[in-house]
């Protein structure tokens, strides 16, 4: 009942990071600059995994959303180098 609950609190941060990814691979697609795009989009990833990172109540969880943050933070000095 908890790990239901818990997907549940979680849900929205997940359709908005399913909808980020949809979008980061739009802008790739469309070629261009895209550094400014891209660097705006890692905020928002970073702002989806803080929130579920908080929420969370399984270690598993969390230690994804940490993993999540560290994938999210090598985007971003990658994308620092694309214009």
């Amino acid at each position: 009942m908890v790990l239901l609950a818990q997907k549940m609190d979680v849900a929205e941060e997940m359709d908005r990071l399913d909808a980020h990814v949809a979008e980061t691979r739009r802008i790739l697609k469309k070629g261009g600059a895209q550094g400014r795009r891209l660097d705006f989009m890692m905020q928002e990833f970073n702002r989806e995994s803080n929130t579920l990172a908080s929420k969370s109540i399984s270690a598993e969880v969390t230690a994804a959303a940490v993993e999540l943050k560290v994938l999210i933070e090598q985007m971003r000095e990658q994308i620092q180098n694309v214009e």
